[in-house]
């Protein structure tokens, strides 16, 4: 594995290496805590796993963590499931993320873009005031700590300073955008029994209005537990019969309180994409997703004050969590509500450009979109202050990898990055003082014990296993709700390998430190006993021009055999003819695996993915299984649910 790019795409400037806050971190680190001053960031990683307790206490000190009561010890317990950080410490999130208000009062927190207007700015005191005003307004409703307060909302300011609000009166934060259903809303917010609900009447997006007044009233019907509803007119419509206006709620001169609450107080809760069954509601807590953001943007980052950061993503994604925590290190957040590809595929670069800004995140399904597409971003927009373009959601291909060099800038870092909801942050991904190379995410990140295991649970190197993290991570969930035993939760991550946390992605460790992820392993292909994650597949198959997207599934058979279809999707104007056949197979046979051919290539209408955008391929299996539709999936999570009926009919044609 890694003799197969011996040379980096890109390696950063001595400069770079040098201005780079995880390189000052360390130089600290090893005069105030033992860390290695010598080996760079190899010597660093090492050390934060093994001394994992200092290197935790030194990013507290690192970042200034304002603890009002002292914990007691780092790691009470480090067990997995069950360890505990910084007991006895109390902090507030929303504090930190607001504290860059002192010194940059004028200076923009937030840039909001929409499809319609040029980037408006939301300054640091402007922040500051809005949450002071609805927090107080908040506690007038009666809410309390440990209450849970939703969002019905797209990517907006009102979003962000719903969140703070809620974890300043030391609320619990969830959230989904509008795009959502009815369903797909109350699987999640049902779960966790809302008191307050913030909405919009609708919300634009490809150039149209899409009026949601309608869902909004089926929200308030369904969701018995609400004191309030705070309407937000982003289409100027009046406030529906019992609501609260957000304008009269946030016209408040009130300087924030902020209630001091204990490490593991839960911030807020994410959802699964829940394919299968009601979305888990995975709940992360006020000081792990701030110790653990602090450290992912800051030093893996390295955002700062100067900085602008751009991720297109929604308020249904954990993405925009991560997003909203760029506040903690003082850098200025680019909030974008509107379509990825409108009025052209050109879209999110043109933005990059308007909001100048410096770390621009995008899913790697876009930057290959851009690839086909034949966009230029480099030629046809200013780039100049992009430093970093960084994606997720899926791995990114080698080919983006070249294409983003070729077609943004030749010294660009180019971080590949994955983790997870269930952590909200990264397991291994973009080190500002490390080589790209192709097709690879840069290194595991610091804290984080991450290894390749065999079904045994022996390490592996240059060889692909299970992803697993050896070693408790701040912000891996307190809990789920509703899991009262804690089954679920165990369950999902500790059922493999007692104690280690199975994430259930393949992955190879290079001998070099670099990490490659070959996609879900609860979707395998076993051929004769030779494993290959899908991800591999697409990123062959979809080199293809006529191919827009494929989705490829093995099932083991009632005989023993193994059934391995794949599902193309093609481009405007193609024909899956005999040589486009042929062309897919040959491509799988040289750049993959002989035994990984297809035993069917079939053409489909399209390929079905959850809210967030990401294929759904277990329940597809289940479908071809014969597994009832009903059963196979959970309707609400599905973006187009007619297309999975094209399985369906299949799997009845094929018994």
């Amino acid at each position: 594995m890694p003799t197969v790019n011996p040379e980096p795409l890109w390696r950063p400037d001595p400069q770079r290496i040098d201005e780079a806050q995880v390189t000052r971190f360390q130089a600290w680190a090893a005069e105030h805590h033992g860390a290695p001053s010598e080996g760079g960031y190899p010597a660093l990683h090492r050390w934060s796993v093994d001394e994992l307790e200092t290197f935790w206490e030194a990013v507290v000190q690192w970042f200034d963590v304002r603890f009002s009561t002292p914990y007691t010890r780092v790691l009470g317990d480090r067990a997995m499931p069950g360890a505990q950080w910084f007991p006895g410490a109390t902090l507030n999130y929303a504090e930190h993320a607001l504290r860059a208000s002192a010194t940059r009062a004028d200076e923009p927190a937030l840039l909001h873009v929409d499809e319609t207007h040029e980037p408006r700015p939301v300054t640091w005191s402007e922040l500051r005031r809005q949450v002071g005003s609805l927090a107080a307004e908040l506690r007038a409703l009666g809410v309390r700590p440990g209450d849970r307060i939703s969002g019905y909302l797209p990517n907006i300011p009102q979003a962000v300073v719903a969140l703070l609000a809620t974890a300043a009166v030391g609320a619990v934060w969830t959230s989904c955008a509008p795009d959502f259903g009815a369903r797909s809303v109350l699987d999640r917010f049902q779960q966790v029994e809302p008191v307050v609900l913030f909405t919009v009447d609708g919300y634009r997006y490809g150039g149209k209005e899409h009026d949601r007044r309608d869902t909004v009233a089926e929200l308030r019907r369904e969701l018995p537990t609400l004191r309030a509803v705070v309407h937000i007119p982003l289409l100027g419509t009046d406030a529906p019969e019992g609501a609260l206006e957000w304008s009269a709620l946030t016209a408040g001169d009130t300087e924030p309180v902020f209630e001091q609450v204990p490490f593991d107080h839960p911030l807020w809760v994410l959802y699964s994409s829940g394919t299968t069954g009601l979305p888990k509601a995975i709940v992360q807590s006020q000081g792990g997703i701030l110790v653990e953001h602090l450290k992912q943007l800051g030093l893996h980052c390295d955002l700062g004050p100067e900085d602008r950061f751009f991720w297109y993503t929604s308020t249904g994604w954990m993405m925009w969590n991560f997003l909203v925590s760029g506040l903690l290190t003082g850098t200025t957040v680019v909030l974008y509500d509107g379509s990825p590809g409108h009025p052209d595929t050109a879209a999110q670069w043109r933005i990059a450009e308007r909001t100048r800004a410096t770390l621009y995140g995008t899913s790697a399904a876009y930057v290959m979109a851009c690839r086909k597409a034949g966009v230029h971003p480099a030629r046809d927009f200013d780039l100049s202050t992009v430093r970093c373009v960084a994606t997720t959601g899926s791995p990114l291909p080698p080919d983006g990898f070249r294409w983003l060099h070729d077609e943004v800038r030749a010294d660009l870092w180019i971080a590949s990055v994955s983790g997870g909801t269930d952590v909200c942050s990264c397991f291994a991904g973009a080190v500002p003082t490390l080589p790209v190379h192709t097709g690879e995410l840069q290194a595991p990140g610091l804290g984080t014990d991450l290894q390749s295991w065999d079904p045994a649970g022996r390490p592996l190197v240059d060889e692909v296993g299970e992803l697993v993290v050896t070693n408790p991570m701040p912000s891996m969930p307190v809990r789920f709700w509703n899991d009262p035993d804690g089954s679920r939760y165990h369950d999902s991550y500790f059922d493999t390998y007692p104690g280690v946390w199975r994430h259930g992605d393949w992955i190879t460790l290079t001998s070099r430190g670099s990490v490659v992820i070959h996609g879900r392993s609860d979707s395998t292909l076993n051929r004769q006993g030779v494993r290959m994650g899908s991800a591999d597949i697409y990123e062959a198959v979809e080199r293809l021009p006529e191919i827009k997207e494929s989705l490829v599934i093995g099932i083991e058979q009632p005989d023993g055999g193994y059934w391995m279809p794949l599902f193309v999707h093609l481009a405007p104007g193609a024909v899956l003819d005999d040589a486009l056949l042929d062309r897919v197979k040959r491509t799988i046979r040289e750049q993959l695996s002989p035994r990984h051919i297809p035993d069917e290539i079939i053409e489909v209408p399209g390929i079905p993915h959850t809210l967030t955008g990401k294929r759904i391929e277990v329940p597809v299996k289940r479908l071809l299984q014969g597994t009832p539709l009903d059963k196979a999936v959970n309707p609400g999570s599905i973006d187009n649910l007619d297309l999975l009926h094209f399985y369906e009919d299949l799997a009845r044609k094929r018994a």
